[in-house]
């Protein structure tokens, strides 16, 4: 039944918004390569860190379905429906992923555990909430409502956070090595979040509740 549902779950995919985020994040990484001079470290860092928040923003929308509420009476639960669409999306941006890093010149290239670190919580996170906001609301399209609260928490965390709780800093600050154990923890809480949210909405399930009695 999975396989069979392959393809209309890939034509209901926004795949221009998620064409945008990939094209954006790559172009991004590229931009490194423009530089005359010796690749600037720093730059190079950030230049991923846009990268990564590029491709999370086009994630946000990968839930966005206008006929969500047609489509809640087919036999096949939403859970499998959300992970075909998962399992369809996140192989080809891990790729995008790995495409950005070696499109960043090598001598000003971060280490590239912590940045996927960062890269991968971002992208989790668009996701975990996306996932909560089609179990918790009705919304068929919450996906311009999430980037715009993602873009808030990316520079609200880059411009607000106190030293203690610092997520952006260099590969050289002696608070790299704590900055990514924070990230490791946002990841985890994410991942946990969006795993409890896969369930049925919480809206259909009291009305199936209901129905029965």
């Amino acid at each position: 039944m999975a396989r069979a549902l392959l393809r209309p779950v890939w034509r209901s995919l926004p795949l221009w918004a998620l064409a945008t985020g990939a094209v954006l994040g790559l172009l991004l990484a590229g931009a490194s390569r423009t530089v005359s001079g010796p690749p600037d470290p720093w730059l190079c860092l950030n230049l991923l860190r846009a990268s990564a928040l590029a491709f999370a923003l086009g994630l946000a929308f990968l839930l966005d379905d206008p006929a969500r509420h047609t489509t809640a009476t087919v036999p096949v639960r939403r859970p499998v429906r959300t992970g075909l669409r998962l399992v369809l999306v996140v192989p080809f941006m891990a790729l995008c992923w790995t495409a950005a890093l070696f499109l960043v010149p090598a001598e000003g290239r971060p280490p590239m555990g912590g940045i996927t670190l960062e890269a991968a919580a971002l992208m989790v996170l668009a996701l975990a909430w996306a996932l909560v906001a089609v179990r918790h609301s009705e919304a068929g399209e919450p996906g311009i409502a999430i980037s715009a609260g993602l873009l808030g928490v990316f520079f609200g965390a880059a411009l607000l956070l106190p030293e203690r709780w610092v997520l952006f800093v260099g590969p050289s600050d002696p608070h790299w090595d704590d900055a990514h154990r924070r990230w490791a923890g946002v990841l985890v809480v994410a991942s946990l979040v969006g795993a409890r949210s896969l369930a049925e909405p919480l809206r259909r399930r009291r009305t199936a509740v209901l129905a029965h009695r």
